[in-house]
C-alpha cells in the first residue's frame, strides 16, 4: 500500500520533508479495525511532530504521521464487537501507533466513532481530533454542569483554528455557556460567529477588549494557541474560583501559584491520553465522537472544513503543512484520496 512519512525533520519547503514509500498492509487483530481511509485532515500536531521527531539523525524507518480520518473498515480484530465489515468510521487515532498519512490504517476500535450520515468524507474528516479535544476540555476537565453551569462565560483562544471552531459550538450549543472568542482579522472574526461565539475580541489587547463588551472577567479559559504567553493576562481576567483549560505549553513552566488566590482550577487537556495509556475510559472517545456524530446529523453542529485537496501525496502534505505552519488558517483543511 502507499504511505507517505519521513526520516528526518526538514523544512517543509526541502523536497525531503516528505517521502513517499510501498508498506505491507497490516493485519487486524484484537481490538483492531482495519481501515481503507478515503479522507485524512491535517492539524497542527502533525507539523510539530514533523519538525521534531528527527532533529538529531535519520530515522532507520520512515514515520508515518496524521491524525484524522474518515474510512470504510476493511477488516476487524476477534475482539471487535462495536463496528463490522463495511461500516463508515472517522477518528482521530493513537500518537503511538502509525497514522493516517496511508491507504489503509489499523486504529482501535474503542476511539473510533461511527462516519455521521449528513456528511460527506471530506466534512467529517475535519471532526474528530478537533472535537475530542474540545468535548474532553469542557466536560472532562472542566467538569461542565450544563444545567448549573447554563449561561457562564468561556474564552475561547483561538477561536477560528480547528480546535476552536468546532469548541464554540460545542460551548454554545451543547454546554450552554456565553461564547467569547479571540480573533485579530475581520474574516477569523466572521467566521467565529458564524461558528456560534456570541462576541468576538481581539487577542492584541484583551483584557480591554472584555471590558468593552461587559465581561472584565470570565469563569472559564480554554487555551488553543499559547497559554505561555497570554499567562499574566489569563490570570488577571479569570474569575475567583474559575477554571483554565490548556492544549499548549513548553518547556519555560507556568508559575500556578499566581492562581491561589482565585483558587483557580488549571488542566492541560491532551487527546491522546486515553489511547496511550489505554485508560479504564478509553471506550468513552467513541461514545463522544457517536454523540459528536448525532449532533452533526441533527443539525446542531456543522462541519469546520474550509479547503480540500485531492489525492494523498507527498504535494498535497507539504502543502496542507505550509498552511498549518503559516498559522492564518481558518477552519480544518482535508485531504480526499
Amino acid at each position: 500500500m502507499k504511505a507517505i512519512g519521513f526520516k528526518r525533520s526538514l523544512p517543509i519547503s526541502n523536497k525531503d520533508s516528505f517521502i513517499e514509500f510501498e508498506k505491507n498492509k497490516p493485519l487486524a487483530s484484537g481490538y483492531d479495525l482495519l481501515v481503507k481511509i478515503s479522507a485524512i485532515a491535517v492539524n497542527p500536531v502533525d507539523f510539530k511532530i514533523r519538525q521534531n521527531a528527527a532533529k538529531e539523525a535519520e530515522l532507520e524507518e520512515a514515520k508515518i504521521i496524521g491524525w484524522d480520518a474518515v474510512g470504510k473498515v476493511e477488516a476487524v480484530g476477534e475482539k471487535v464487537s462495536k463496528f463490522k465489515v463495511g461500516d463508515e468510521v472517522y477518528y482521530a487515532g493513537d500518537l503511538t501507533r502509525d497514522g493516517c498519512n496511508v491507504e489503509f490504517q489499523l486504529v482501535d476500535e474503542r476511539i473510533v466513532g461511527r462516519k455521521p450520515k449528513t456528511l460527506s468524507n471530506s466534512e467529517a474528516a475535519a471532526i474528530p481530533l478537533t472535537a475530542l479535544t474540545a468535548w474532553e476540555s469542557l466536560f472532562d476537565r472542566i467538569k461542565v454542569d450544563t444545567e448549573k453551569d447554563k449561561g457562564k462565560t468561556v474564552l475561547i483562544l483561538a477561536g477560528a483554528g480547528g480546535v476552536g471552531s468546532i469548541a464554540i459550538q460545542i460551548a454554545k450549543k451543547v454546554a450552554g455557556l456565553t461564547v467569547i472568542a479571540t480573533a485579530s482579522r475581520s474574516e477569523s472574526g466572521k467566521w467565529c460567529k458564524e461558528m456560534g461565539a456570541d462576541y468576538v475580541v481581539n487577542h492584541y489587547d484583551l483584557k480591554t477588549e472584555l471590558e468593552t463588551i461587559g465581561h472584565g472577567q470570565v469563569d472559564y479559559i480554554l487555551d488553543f494557541v499559547d497559554i505561555n504567553g497570554y499567562w499574566e493576562t489569563a490570570v488577571e481576567i479569570i474569575k475567583p474560583q474559575g477554571h483554565i483549560v490548556s492544549i499548549t505549553g513548553n518547556s519555560n513552566p507556568l508559575d500556578l501559584s499566581l492562581l491561589k488566590p482565585k483558587s483557580v482550577s488549571f488542566s492541560f487537556e491532551f487527546m491522546y491520553t486515553r489511547s496511550m495509556f489505554t485508560t479504564e475510559d478509553i471506550e468513552e472517545q467513541h461514545r463522544i465522537l457517536n454523540r459528536v456524530a448525532d449532533l452533526l446529523d441533527d443539525g446542531t453542529f456543522r462541519t469546520t472544513l474550509t479547503t480540500t485537496l485531492k489525492g494523498l501525496s507527498v504535494d498535497n502534505l507539504k502543502k496542507a503543512h505550509e498552511m498549518q505552519e503559516s498559522g492564518k488558517t481558518i477552519g480544518k483543511t482535508v485531504i480526499e484520496y
